[in-house]
């Protein structure tokens, strides 16, 4: 049986930061299904690569070939100035080697647009004028200036910068200055942290920023839910791409910039800064398989470790000694390591201590920091509010990975100690993330995020540790539609290892549907939820976010644990909002609800 022929591609994207595949601006294209791509095929489009590089001038970079379950990643370095062009590079050299092989070339739609596949003359004098056209002139001389004072460079489609936060100046792209034009003098960089892994990357961004506050910064920050300067919100939406990082320090009010940095974002686009003081991983678990050739966990742990290209040797990579694939793939990483745990004897905190280097774990109960001299105690872990009581074990994690940035930041182990016996308490200080609410005096009502197996049971398994044994529990249960049928039905098997006695199915925002229709998800969750041996009758499905959660408040009873997992940010205002004023009113369980706020 011969293997199905190759599709065009899947996709083909501008990478306009360091990214998976190379420290450097460039592009890659997704062949698509065709998994082994033949080597005569890679071959073949790696000498159109060279020669189309030759042709434009372009500098000699990294060429990458990842080869993947589904196909392959052809990636390239290219100019930072001309990377729409490099995309159109990439599939023409594609297409090209396509045809010379005698294969489908797909649809014409597919093909560039500018680049003809059957002409190599005609196809390199229109991707000459597109380089030239889209060429900055000034901006290499730009580079090497900043490069010589030490200074990042940030570019994307409108505007260049140098300098970050209050020490940086924009210009737009067709005004860049002349280097004898830029006050270099009134230039200079703030502290950064970037802050990725599969869960806990909002909380440890909150919980970081707030101590970059409370050391006297002022401090943007940005993750799924906005970007904000000293906690207060300047635009909401999910910026926990390179986007959202450039636009937080090009801030000149900024002093410090905590960034949440997602895998969508490294994949499509690489980092949206080449340089940083602290990268952190919070941990790899399984999620967001089957995009852009990221099929396993060790993939995925490739895609969070991008972060450590952008720590030099003055930087520091902090990463979870708890993760077994952290600690594995740590072995081929350059960067400086700092190490935390939820046990300070674990070996690699121990050599951490040995070799002068930073670390953060749980000793007898608190938790301890080293700054690469002297151990500090940090408090109680049942104290800190975000543990509840030291239940929540993933936020110990959290509470350690922060506390370990702060101190490679340069933040006090005395300031680092007064955030964490504080921060949580309110429910403003954590939006959406392990929010818990007492209603009647006997039913527990917790939203969090809870987004992946790994983030719902550790959730679930906090739940049943705090819950009544005579109460029920009740479960709001969605998932992204960008997931495979596969992770949808390992979300649920999950719910139904903890035998919940009432499971709402619920559609998430719009935002989140990717291409299924509405309640397809929720069939899938059904079917996996009826296999994993929760009762039919026990199953509900509503699939409005707002309206399912009044449904299982509706439905409580004194004693019961009610886990809301609630993912829309507008949503969640209004969750949050009812439940404020369910706690204000003394409501019980039985009682009547108000009637529903509308929405904004």
């Amino acid at each position: 049986m011969t293997a199905p022929a190759p599709l065009p591609f899947d996709d083909s994207r501008r990478l306009t930061g360091p990214n998976l595949y190379f420290a450097d601006a460039g592009v890659v294209l997704e062949t698509g299904v065709g998994a082994p791509v033949p080597r005569a095929l890679i071959d073949g489009w790696r000498q159109r690569i060279e020669r189309a590089r030759a042709v434009l001038d372009w500098p000699d970079g990294p060429v990458v070939v990842r080869d993947h379950a589904t196909g392959a990643s052809l990636a390239f370095a290219a100019p930072a100035d001309r990377l729409y062009t490099a995309t159109e590079v990439n599939e023409w050299a594609w297409l090209s080697t396509l045809a010379a092989a005698g294969m489908d070339t797909g649809e014409p739609a597919l093909q560039p647009a500018h680049a003809p596949i059957n002409d190599d003359d005609a196809a390199f004098r229109i991707l000459r004028a597109a380089a030239a056209a889209e060429h900055l002139p000034r901006l290499r001389a730009l580079r090497e200036s900043a490069l010589a004072h030490k200074l990042p460079l940030l570019l994307d489609d409108e505007q260049l910068s140098i300098g970050l936060g209050t020490g940086s100046l924009t210009w737009d792209n067709p005004a860049l200055p002349l280097p004898h034009e830029v006050p270099w003098q009134a230039l200079h960089t703030i502290p950064v942290a970037l802050v990725t892994g599969s869960n806990g990357k909002t909380t440890t961004v909150r919980l970081l920023t707030a101590m970059a506050i409370a050391h006297g910064w002022h401090t943007a920050n940005s993750c799924t839910d906005g970007i904000y300067l000293d906690g207060a919100l300047i635009e909401d939406g999910d910026y926990s791409g390179p986007g959202g990082a450039r636009a937080l320090l090009r801030n000149r009010q900024a002093q410090a910039a905590i960034l949440e940095t997602a895998r969508g974002g490294l994949l499509r686009r690489g980092l949206g800064v080449e340089r940083a003081d602290v990268a952190l991983v919070t941990n790899v678990s399984p999620d967001h398989f089957g995009e852009y050739g990221i099929h396993d966990l060790d993939g995925l742990a490739e895609v969070k470790l991008t972060v450590a290209r952008a720590i030099g040797t003055a930087g520091t990579l902090v990463l979870n000694a708890d993760n077994q694939l952290l600690r594995r793939h740590a072995a081929r990483l350059d960067a400086p390591l700092a190490w935390f745990s939820t046990d300070d004897g674990h070996p690699l905190l121990k050599q951490a201590r040995r070799d002068g280097r930073r670390s953060c774990g749980v000793r007898d109960g608190r938790l301890r920091l080293f700054d690469g001299v002297a151990a500090h105690d940090l408090g109680a872990v049942a104290d800190m509010p975000l543990t509840l009581g030291g239940l929540a074990a993933h936020n110990v994690q959290n509470c350690a990975a922060a506390a370990l940035a702060a101190a490679c930041l340069g933040i006090s182990p005395d300031t680092i100690r007064t955030v964490l016996a504080r921060f949580g308490r309110a429910h403003d200080d954590n939006p959406g993330r392990l929010q818990r609410w007492t209603l009647g005096g006997d039913v527990q009502v917790y939203v969090d995020y809870a987004h992946n197996p790994d983030g719902l049971q550790h959730l679930l398994g906090l739940v049943r540790q705090a819950h009544h044994p005579a109460g029920r529990l009740h479960l709001l249960l969605g998932q992204a539609g960008n997931r495979s049928d596969q992770a949808i039905a390992e979300l649920a098997a999950t719910a139904a290892s903890f035998r919940p006695d009432h499971v709402v199915l619920k559609d998430m925002d719009s935002a989140y549907m990717r291409g299924r229709e509405s309640g397809a998800v929720a069939q899938l969750l059904r079917d996996a939820l009826l296999h994993g041996g929760v009762a039919a009758d026990a199953i509900v499905e509503c699939l409005d976010e707002a309206e399912a959660t009044r449904l299982i408040l509706a439905d409580a009873r004194a004693g019961d644990s009610l886990v809301l997992p609630v993912h829309g940010a507008a949503t969640r205002a209004r969750v949050v909002a009812l439940l404020d004023q369910l706690q204000a009113q003394a409501w019980s369980a039985g009682d009547a609800l108000p009637a529903p706020a509308p929405a904004r």
